[in-house]
């Protein structure tokens, strides 16, 4: 029987598996740190995994639930003793679903959930409302030891106050029971009133000239205090 040389398939395999064990752990090394935050993984028959089940593109990671791009879609962070998300919580903006069950929360979440507008459906503690309120949600459903705030409402449609934002504005969900007015292209500064691109040269030119008139009345200053001492 001939001697396999370096280049024979059965001498490839290790090679191989050897590359795609270090693919995967640069994989897993990318998690965003949110996905890491908390011990463990999503247990199998939470909201959380029989929502990333349902698509197949769909896999579960560490506490999240990722599409092939890495993007959060959902996340499941339910019994980590959390008193508030975390300083890493941003970066589940993306995420349609969130389980945050059983943690110590503190109470007011509205501002934590700025800027989860693709949010619909969270899992909270019976005990913690529903970021936006009742009005921020198309229901609201309590169970013994949780609630679900489901369907995030769209209150720039929800608020019949046209005058809301100013006339070259318009206003934009920004999370739960939040919005804000954006400037329409080519208006911008207060109330959306000047025309327009923002010159930043002229910005930075009055910043400039501003810093160096300081800069000379303070030096003048300090060589007088030198001279009278």
């Amino acid at each position: 029987m001939a001697p396999r040389g370096p280049g024979s398939p059965s001498n490839l395999v290790p090679w191989a598996a050897a590359v795609l064990l270090v693919v995967g752990a640069k994989r897993a090394l990318a998690l965003p740190e949110i996905c890491i935050q908390c011990p463990g993984s999503v247990r199998n028959l939470s909201e959380v995994a029989l929502y990333c089940k349902q698509t197949p593109e769909l896999m579960l990671q560490a506490r999240c639930c990722l599409n092939q791009k890495g993007t959060i879609l959902g996340l499941d962070l339910q019994n980590c003793s959390l008193k508030d998300p975390g300083p890493n919580f941003p970066q589940a903006q993306t995420a349609v679903i969130i389980d945050l069950q059983a943690n110590p929360l503190k109470d007011d979440l509205a501002n934590i959930f700025r800027g989860f507008t693709q949010l619909q459906t969270l899992i909270l503690p019976q005990d913690v409302s529903c970021p936006g309120g009742i009005n921020a949600w198309n229901t609201v459903t309590f169970y013994m030891n949780n609630q679900t705030c489901q369907g995030q409402r769209n209150l720039c449609n929800s608020t019949g106050d046209q005058e809301m934002c100013p006339e070259n504005g318009s206003c934009v969900p920004d999370g739960p029971g939040l919005l804000q007015c954006v400037c329409a292209d080519g208006f911008h500064g207060y109330k959306c009133m000047r025309q327009g691109s923002f010159s930043l040269l002229m910005f930075f030119g009055i910043l400039g000239s501003t810093t160096l008139s300081v800069s000379i009345l303070l030096w003048g200053t300090q060589r007088r205090k030198a001279k009278a001492s």
